[in-house]
């Protein structure tokens, strides 16, 4: 039995993957067991030195800002940001935007105590551990994002701090030998490492903190380190293909960008260039959607644009046009999406807390900071005006003087379809109402066809469970992709597609389409697809959904058909705290008969890593009928 179950998932992979897929990632599990990757990734450090530190200084080459010439407005509320470099003083630090964690090493994962060996090959180092815990929380800390808190502490308030910043980095370097140890597993967190390094070192680049042998050291090891990436390049471009890519592509053309001094810069710089080209055109579709269907890792694909952009400008550069369409797409596509009030966007999709330089003092969910700051890039005004989150766009382009440009205007209402990524999205009469079903162009991370995600002046009435952890208990960690952790319907206790194992499912959603309309009176989406077919072939639903014009009253009409006899359907709603204060949510079948709520429990995730108990509402389908209703009771 076992091994008709591999083989039928094997072909499920195979043609849904693809046999280059298949057969690449077979290979690199040969290499990985026989050894042949510790041959290709050798534990030899560089013992060089590549430029002068007069040299250094008087580098041609052009970052965001010169160090004495930033143009950065002061910030008149930064207690925040006090409290967080008091905290990084202390060796506290803050994981996925919101945790605080002492941790004093490199290898230690907080959650669990668990410390990694930093002498082990990277290539014997699990991913998925369930002694060590989720391998996300040991690279956190050595992303190095709190460089940025140090840097703005520094501008805004005149206390240098390059004499810390360069001796964690050298910590870490000391603490991390070539090629050893869980913060070498991951050519992402290892090209991420390099930019934020890149960013303070070029603040630094004329302080007297900045020794010639620390610059030595430091240069040696970001070599070494871009040397990982781009012998492991081809397990993202191949296997991945997502944010990884884009990050690393991107960390190489950068790299050879900036320093030039490097043997490989060259050829770094022309192939990077030209592999974050392809990757910025296959990822993101016409529509200007994300490949990975997921808002935040789409935020992470704008911040490396932003990035690409600037510097290939500044250094004579130009990436090709195909680029600066497909960053203009995404941020229409971002902005229909976005809550005017807060800046947020639907916690949807896959969301690991990833926020790669945070150059503001707003939350986490707010969106602003980078999607101005690429709109300034674009010469494109995003209509925020002016406040907190413009200080990202002053470190990156110096200004915000922009040009208009003919992106969404959210104070008019509009019905909107995103074809390719499966979106159909209504704004108007403050709020913002977000239904996805359809194929997207890329693998699923969660079963959410029919999903409804509904915003209100800054509130997410109703919303996704979130994401937690990509490693934690199985049943729990499967709660928030799970068909039942969004806002549809569920047919007993299966999911739309069947779980294979982390990140992968078979019986893909192969037939869903939607459509869009207006009427006199209200906005309407209409959506169709047929799922479940690891249980039966043929089982469709069908939704429809109608949004009163200048009311916030939303009507949604469900239909199922094609479900075995005997097994329960449920249309499920994961609300907010306190939305029976504001709103009201009934139901009734076919008959106009009322079916009576039922109310239970679920998790919810707003940060990576952290999670709450929430009631859901739930209502039985008989006759595979049922209409709600949801409206405010406030005048």
């Amino acid at each position: 039995m076992k091994a008709i179950q591999r083989l039928e998932m094997f072909w499920h992979i195979l043609r849904n993957m693809g046999i280059r897929y298949v057969f690449f990632k077979a290979w690199y599990e040969v290499q990985r067991k026989t050894g042949i990757l510790k041959y290709k990734f050798p534990k030899v450090a560089t013992q060089k030195s590549f430029i002068t530190i007069a040299d250094w200084q008087n580098l041609s080459v052009r970052f965001f800002f010169e160090p004495r010439g930033i143009k950065v407005s002061k910030n008149p509320d930064l207690t925040g940001l006090k409290r967080r470099v008091m905290q990084i003083h202390q060796h506290r630090y803050r994981y996925f935007s919101d945790g605080w964690f002492e941790v004093r090493d490199w290898h230690t994962n907080p959650l669990t105590g668990y410390v990694y060996d930093r002498n082990v090959h990277w290539s014997d180092i699990e991913d998925f551990s369930k002694e060590a815990g989720d391998i996300k929380f040991v690279w956190e800390k050595s992303r190095f994002t709190f460089l940025y808190d140090l840097v703005r502490y520094d501008f805004h308030f005149g206390e240098d701090q390059s004499e810390p910043v360069f001796a964690l980095i050298l910590d870490w370097i000391e603490a991390n030998p070539v090629n050893c140890g869980p913060n070498w597993k991951c050519s992402q967190e290892i090209a991420l490492r390099v930019l934020n390094w890149t960013f303070a070192l070029h603040y630094y680049r004329s302080s007297d903190a900045l020794t010639q042998n620390t610059l030595d050291v430091i240069l040696a090891s970001i070599r070494d380190q871009m040397r990982h990436v781009v012998g492991n390049i081809r397990f993202s471009l191949i296997t991945v293909r997502n944010n990884h890519a884009l990050t690393e592509t991107l960390g190489l053309f950068v790299t050879g960008l900036l320093f030039p001094f490097f043997p490989e810069s060259k050829i770094w710089k022309r192939r990077g260039k030209s592999w974050f080209e392809k990757e910025i055109n296959f990822q993101i579709a016409a529509d200007g959607t994300f490949i990975q269907s997921s808002m935040n890792y789409h935020r992470v694909a704008v911040q490396l644009l932003t990035w690409g952009i600037r510097l290939a400008e500044l250094n004579d550069e130009q990436l090709n046009k195909r680029v600066y369409q497909a960053a203009k797409r995404s941020l229409n596509f971002l902005l229909a999406c976005q809550d005017s009030r807060s800046g947020a966007l639907p916690n949807y999709g896959p969301n690991d807390g990833a926020l790669f330089f945070p150059l503001t003092e707003c939350r986490f969910n707010d969106f602003r900071p980078q999607l101005s700051a690429l709109g300034a890039v674009l010469k494109i005004d995003c209509r925020f005006g002016a406040g907190r989150w413009s200080e990202e766009t002053e470190w990156i382009s110096g200004n915000n003087n922009v040009l208009s440009a003919n992106l969404l205007d959210p104070c008019v209402p509009a019905v909107l379809t995103f074809q390719a990524g499966s979106y159909y999205i209504i704004r108007e009469a403050g709020s913002v109402t977000l239904l996805r079903c359809g194929l997207g162009h890329g693998r699923p991370f969660q079963a959410d066809q029919n999903h409804l995600d509904i915003w209100v002046n800054g509130q997410n009435i109703v919303r996704d469970a979130g994401t937690w952890l990509y490693n934690a208990g199985e049943e729990t960690s499967d709660y928030f992709t799970s068909t039942a952790a969004h806002n549809t319907v569920v047919v007993g206790d299966f999911d739309q597609m069947k779980r294979r194992e982390r990140f992968m499912w078979t019986h893909w959603i192969k037939n869903a389409k939607g459509i869009v309309g207006r009427g006199e009176d209200n906005f309407l989406i209409e959506t169709v697809f047929e799922g479940y077919r690891h249980l039966r072939k043929g089982i469709i639903h069908r939704r429809r959904l109608r949004k009163q014009r200048g009311v916030l009253h939303w009507v949604v009409e469900d239909w199922v058909e094609g479900v075995p006899s005997g097994i329960p359907i449920v249309q499920i709603w994961h609300p907010r705290h306190g939305f029976l204060e504001n709103y009201v949510i009934r139901a009734h079948d076919a008959q106009k008969t009322n079916v009576t709520p039922v109310f239970g429990s679920g998790w919810y995730s707003k940060i990576y890593g952290k999670r709450e108990q929430t009631i859901t509402i739930s209502f039985p389908i008989s006759n595979g009928y049922i209409c709600t209703e949801i409206y405010t009771t406030k005048k």
